[in-house]
């Protein structure tokens, strides 16, 4: 737990002269006291706490730019404000900056005249971001959301468990992990992969008294209604959280209609869209946003007055994050779900569809074997995902299992595609330099075939011409776009891996690889029992869910939760869901098998069958046009365990000896 701030703690007057701050929150002072002393630390604090603090506080006293790593843009651009609001040089790299702010910011990182610069993980993958962020020192890594790196914790981003390597690579001396949500086997996997000594963890106390918790039990019918008259009762700005993109926008034009000021947002609106919904709510313009898990993580409004959620969350991580947006200023705030079972065969969807066919993996490992070329792989990452059937996420999950394994291991990324054209005259660029690089950018020059205006560089003549190499050209070309003589525009991220032959080989490997996923899926399903367990709890919300998160100092019986109102929740179907017949279902595997037959696909797996059925969107269903047959979501209210199990009994009715039964 944190210790007490010493009155006279030596970084008062400093916070006060950069920030405006009188006092350090609780956890504060001594996460940034570890840090100035050299010792890399580990950061929970509750959301709305204070934990972004601890870095920029920390950047300000250190010799070179601390390089923040954050999961959403949104999160960047309310950080961005603040400390641009304090007169503190913070910037981002990310993609709504033209290629001319781009290269401003990368010329104020490498001047050092930045001390904080702000990107995504998947940031790493650039060509030119590596190539750029290796020519600038740097005093920290900062990784917010830092749950992301534990395959034990709720929102696991393959991409974060490399975040380790990097570290290594840019040679960064300190590094600072936050996050709001870790239980106590996620905040020991995190310290252990970045060497962080268990005394230099800070937890605050995970317990919010402000926030008032209640789970109402209430059918699919009510809920427009409840929803109404709860929104009704309370007053200021709120968040409706719902699972779907389409839900979004069907609750906002019921709110819209019963004279609530709300708007949808969802990942399928346009960035720009998506921001002026979050700045009207921020500026009071919108009282209610019906809002999937995209928003939220970047809304930094202290006067939330009550976050709703009308379907089930994912996780209790996810159900903590998301009413921790309620209350930050410390009033009274309400966080109430509409709890039913109708929607959970939709959130255990999710994580089915992750999971891999055994098949598809076996095509990633032969397509490995049957590419990589002395030793080399590459692949671009959604070509590969098309053709296994593997979802983007999951197939980001083998590759880094692959590594893990031995099989492959990284060596870099390039762009496929790289165009440029010139903003100066040919001549004129040349001039500018010495006879020996005016060679050698002739050479690039006279290897890019020019169209009307863009020209594409063709490395590999390029290379087998000069020799020169891919890394100092591409510097070059920055070099040129960075001073306005060229703009550089690059596509079609290409990953290479280094293959270890012998550990491809493997005959265990496939078997290996797929037992992982259905371990983690099992995980994954036992994480939302476990949710539906919480809300059905029979005692104090608020101090289990502190218990949960490895804080059990909260008070026993809270008395601001529905438990405590006597109000125990018992969680059903609003209308019990019911099954096709069985030869509807026939019907519908003998259409799906005759659709994908004509398609040149011999073989359906029993997942094929299921995941048609249940409604579910896999690579093969947008490439085959699956989603236009009648069968496809017929049994999209029922379970998918069960629907596996109806499936697997009737598949030798359908008459069919090539159908895999696995």
């Amino acid at each position: 737990m944190f210790n007490p701030i010493p009155e006279t703690n030596p970084y008062i007057s400093l916070l006060q002269q950069d920030f405006g701050f009188s006092e350090f929150r609780p956890g504060q002072a001594q996460t940034i006291t570890q840090l100035l002393a050299g010792k890399s630390s580990l950061a929970i604090f509750p959301t709305g706490s204070g934990k972004s603090l601890c870095y920029q506080f920390t950047a300000l006293q250190l010799p070179h730019l601390s390089l923040v790593i954050s999961p959403l843009l949104a999160l960047m651009k309310d950080q961005l404000e603040f400390l641009q609001s304090k007169g503190i040089h913070a910037a981002s790299i990310d993609s709504t900056l033209s290629a001319e702010q781009s290269q401003q910011v990368m010329a104020d990182a490498r001047s050092g005249k930045l001390k904080i610069l702000m990107v995504s993980v998947e940031r790493f993958k650039n060509e030119r971001f590596r190539q750029f962020i290796q020519s600038v020192p740097l005093s920290m890594l900062v990784v917010d959301e830092a749950h992301c790196i534990s395959e034990w914790g709720h929102n696991f981003r393959p991409d974060y468990l490399k975040l380790p390597d990097y570290r290594g690579e840019l040679e960064i001396p300190l590094v600072l992990l936050l996050t709001a949500t870790a239980t106590r086997k996620v905040k020991l996997d995190m310290a252990k992969r970045f060497d962080i000594a268990p005394e230099h963890i800070v937890q605050t106390g995970f317990y919010r008294p402000n926030l008032d918790l209640t789970v109402l039990p209430v059918s699919t019918q009510e809920k427009n209604a409840l929803l109404v008259n709860q929104i009704a009762s309370f007053s200021g700005a709120g968040i409706v959280y719902v699972t779907l993109q389409q839900t979004a926008e069907t609750v906002a034009r019921l709110l819209s209609q019963q004279g609530i000021v709300a708007s949808a947002y969802h990942a399928g609106f346009e960035d720009e869209k998506r921001q002026q919904i979050q700045n009207d709510f921020m500026q009071d313009k919108l009282q209610v946003v019906v809002a999937t898990i995209a928003f939220g993580m970047g809304i930094d409004k202290s006067n939330i007055r009550f976050v709703i959620h009308y379907d089930l969350p994912k996780s209790i991580e996810n159900y903590s994050q998301e009413i921790g947006r309620a209350g930050r200023d410390g009033a009274l705030s309400h966080c109430v779900t509409l709890a039913n079972l109708d929607g959970l065969n939709t959130v255990e969807n999710f994580v089915y569809g992750d999971t891999p066919e055994r098949e598809g993996i076996a095509q990633v490992i032969e397509a490995i074997r049957f590419e990589q070329d002395s030793g080399q792989w590459e692949c671009q990452l959604n070509g590969v995902s098309t053709a296994s059937n593997i979802r983007q996420l999951p197939l980001k999950t083998l590759l880094v299992q692959l590594e893990i394994l031995g099989v492959v291991k990284p060596l870099f990324a390039y762009y496929a595609d790289v165009n440029y054209k010139f903003l100066v005259d040919k001549h004129a660029i040349l001039s500018r330099f010495n006879p020996e690089r005016q060679a050698f950018l002739t050479q690039i020059f006279n290897h890019t075939q020019m169209k009307k205006i863009w020209g594409a560089l063709d490395f590999d003549a390029l290379y087998s011409a000069t020799g020169h190499e891919r890394s100092r050209v591409l510097a070059a070309l920055e070099y040129l776009a960075e001073h306005h003589l060229i703009e550089l525009e690059t596509k079609r991220i290409t990953d290479v891996y280094r293959v270890d032959v012998t550990a491809l080989a493997r005959p265990e490997l496939i078997d290996e690889l797929y037992h992982y996923f259905i371990d983690k899926e099992q995980k994954e399903i036992a994480r939302i029992a476990q949710l539906v367990r919480f809300f059905e709890l029979e005692t104090c919300l608020s101090h289990n869910l502190s218990r949960y998160f490895d804080d059990n100092e909260t008070p026993a019986v809270c008395g601001h939760c529905s438990v405590c109102r006597g109000n125990i929740a018992k969680l059903r179907y609003s209308t019990e869901p019911t099954w096709p017949t069985d030869q509807q279902i026939l019907a519908d595997l003998r259409e799906l098998k005759h659709h994908l037959t004509a398609k040149g696909i011999d073989a359906l797996s029993l997942d094929t069958y299921c995941r048609c059925l249940a409604g579910m969107s896999v690579p093969l269903v947008s490439r085959f046009q699956v989603r236009k047959l009648s069968g496809f979501g017929r049994c999209e209210k029922l379970r998918y365990a069960e629907i596996k199990q109806k499936v697997e009994s009737l598949l030798s009715q359908l008459d069919d000896k090539r159908v895999e039964h696995e």
